[in-house]
């Protein structure tokens, strides 16, 4: 049991860690995007030789150590997509009143890429671990691909909450593919499969023949659906999911311009009052304004001491 909560614990940090970590790189100028890349290809190399390595191992270890690298596989994903690198050969908004089939496609055109980068993904973790005993890792993929397909279908039907806080600046076009409703016929049958799925999963963590391995594989696996389930609710319930990984450092919400959030320091004035101006606080002669002779040519000027005029050390000595 011990395992089973230490394999659950790992799975929820590396779950809002590795969230939270691409959320801020996201948030970076543009021109990081491509060290971004550049070290995220890095570590997905690396990611990579952790899942042949652990596919032919059977121990806790192994387990933690296939999750995590499909995590950073994913992430690899995420990452492209996110900071515009593959995404779609549609890069602007369906035009207002398209409907139908035709919505879909555009919707389609905007991601198509970035799902056949997911879907090659797949394939490089089912290729690195076939035959393998530890399976930790084409299990944890196909919970991310999966729920992340079943998320993106609810939000194209129409849910209360879109989430579109995840989304940065430059793709914002995405938007126009985002239905608000109270909800859709898809979703109780998406979060009712996965519960299932998740009980089919979950149950023999506890049984008493279970061993560690296969309990600490299934309760990563269990863990991280789990989580893709609660996600799904946070598309129907007044919760911002993106609240879990704002921190208190004054960063402004969506939709409030950074001059427009005031600093923790400086309390809003109440309501119904009026600022008072900086002048009228001010004694008299800071209100005064002072006379730039660079601009003004009748302004007193003051005279420039020359070298020899300045006293210096060796002199005051002398002296």
């Amino acid at each position: 049991m011990t395992m089973v909560l230490v394999a659950a614990g790992f799975a929820l940090f590396a779950w809002w860690a590795s969230t939270g970590l691409i959320l801020m790189l996201d948030r970076l100028p543009r021109w990081t995007f491509a060290w971004t890349m550049a070290g995220a290809t890095a570590l997905t190399a690396l990611a990579v030789w952790g899942l042949a390595w652990s596919a032919q191992q059977t121990s806790v270890a192994a387990a933690l150590c296939a999750f995590a690298c499909a995590l950073v596989v994913w992430g690899w994903t995420e990452v492209s997509f996110l900071t515009g690198w593959i995404t779609g050969p549609r890069t602007t908004a369906s035009p207002p009143g398209t409907r139908g089939l035709a919505r879909l496609r555009h919707a389609i055109a905007a991601i198509i890429w970035h799902e056949l980068a997911i879907l090659a993904g797949f394939l490089v973790v089912l290729a690195v671990t076939w035959g393998g005993e530890n399976q930790t890792a084409t299990a944890t993929y196909a919970v991310l691909w999966i729920m992340r397909l079943s998320a993106k279908i609810n939000i194209f039907l129409g849910v209360p909450n879109h989430a579109d806080g995840f989304l940065p600046e430059h793709l914002a076009y995405l938007k126009s593919w985002f239905t608000r409703r109270a909800m859709n016929p898809f979703f109780p049958v998406s979060v009712s499969a996965a519960l299932v799925v998740l009980a089919l999963v979950a149950a023999p963590v506890f049984a008493p023949e279970t061993g560690a391995f296969e309990g600490a594989s299934r309760a990563l696996v269990a863990t991280l659906l789990a989580l893709a389930i609660v996600e799904h609710w946070f598309l129907v319930l007044p919760f911002e999911s993106i609240a879990l990984w704002r921190l208190p450092s004054g960063e402004p919400r969506a939709g409030e311009s950074s001059r427009d959030a005031l600093p923790p320091s400086l309390p809003a004035p109440p309501p119904g009052t009026v600022p008072t101006p900086l002048a009228a606080v001010l004694p008299a002669p800071l209100r005064e304004p002072v006379p730039d002779s660079a601009r003004d040519p009748r302004a007193p000027r003051r005279p420039v001491p020359r070298v020899e005029d300045t006293p210096s050390a060796f002199s005051l000595w002398r002296r």
